[in-house]
């Protein structure tokens, strides 16, 4: 199975896609808020520019300790950019 074949599989899922503004400071306690509302799938953040930095797929068993290294990188985000955007992707429950 091929890279765009797993990619096709994946979106064939109903998905909600939100988008978020944030500045930098209030960039962890946004994604923490987010997550603990539950259904999330991939969170995305981008720069003022649109640019990706860092693409974040969870899980219903990805929770604690698991999530340190991530909070970890969104610190460092977070301290480094002024304006971002959080791209939440939440499932679709039927």
């Amino acid at each position: 199975m091929t890279e765009q074949d797993v990619q096709d599989v994946e979106t064939k899922e109903a998905v909600e896609t939100e988008e978020h503004q944030v500045k930098g400071e209030g960039l962890l306690s946004k994604i923490k808020e987010l997550v603990h509302q539950g259904n999330i799938r991939r969170l995305i953040i981008k720069n003022d520019e649109g640019k990706t930095l860092i693409e974040i797929p969870l899980t219903l068993g990805v929770v604690g300790i698991a999530l340190a290294p991530v909070w970890a990188a969104l610190g460092a985000i977070a301290a480094l950019a002024a304006d971002l955007t959080v791209v939440v992707e939440k499932k679709i429950e039927d």
